[in-house]
């Protein structure tokens, strides 16, 4: 049977454990790092086992998630002994695969990918590049998966992911205004989470483009369309490319 070994024990190894114990779970070795987490999954998953290092996650199994910060990745993978054996599965935001290499040799093959929280329940949409069958058998576990034609292009993945907080933050902003024109703060939020979540639903279902999908959102003369030609005359647009554009820089190690 596959097994999993995770160093670094933060949200997102929690989400993809939470996603692999679903149905049929491989075994999965954690790292102690983050303790709490580490030993709440062990207490939820019979199949998931606390280790005493990192060295010992990678001795019990050949496939390992990478999911320490990007800032302390090199001190903590340069501390390791790989095999040449070992599948790196690298969740980091801006480490190339050049750097990886460097970082794991003698390990042969090494992949980097971008799980997004989701798949906790099974729903996640994987980028990962190059496609790897073991790397690929994991993220299907736990959703679906998106090859990029090169590793720049995933760059650009990664960067599209920067926008979640933004985004929830513009819905915080909308709730807030209404309690500012006296709607309570709960059903404010209650309103707005249920109006986007099931906007959520129509973009999973809906045939077209995102830009088809806004203009069946606006009636002309509408306040749909009265609201986004003033976002877009105060310089919204431009200003979500200018941000996308230094994330992206980022994140490419420019």
């Amino acid at each position: 049977m596959q097994s999993y070994g995770f160093v670094g024990t933060g949200e997102i190894t929690a989400a993809i454990v939470e996603g692999l114990g679903v149905a049929a779970p491989p075994d999965v070795f954690l790292s102690p790092r983050n303790h709490d987490v580490a030993h709440a999954l062990a207490a939820r998953f019979p199949n998931v086992r606390v280790c005493g290092g990192n060295q010992e996650v990678l001795d019990s199994t050949t496939t390992i998630v990478v999911a320490v910060r990007p800032q302390v990745a090199r001190e903590v993978l340069a501390g390791l002994v790989f095999r040449p054996e070992h599948v790196v599965v690298s969740v980091l935001a801006g480490v190339s695969l050049e750097q990886l290499r460097e970082w794991t040799a003698p390990a042969a093959r090494q992949v980097r990918s971008i799980p997004l929280p989701t798949v906790s329940r099974g729903a996640g949409r994987t980028a990962l590049y190059p496609d790897d069958p073991v790397a690929r058998a994991l993220f299907e576990s736990v959703g679906d998966v998106v090859v990029p034609r090169d590793e720049a292009a995933l760059a650009t993945f990664s960067t599209a992911t920067a926008t979640f907080a933004a985004h929830l933050d513009q819905l915080a902003t909308i709730a807030r205004w209404m309690t500012e024109h006296g709607v309570a703060a709960e059903e404010a939020d209650a309103y707005v989470a249920h109006v986007f979540g099931e906007l959520g639903r129509t973009l999973l279902t809906h045939p077209g483009t995102l830009e088809d999908l806004a203009g069946k959102h606006m009636t002309p003369g509408g306040i749909n369309e009265q609201f986004l030609t003033d976002l877009r005359g105060d310089g919204l647009p431009d200003s979500v490319r200018k941000g996308l554009d230094a994330v992206l820089a980022r994140v490419s190690g420019q």
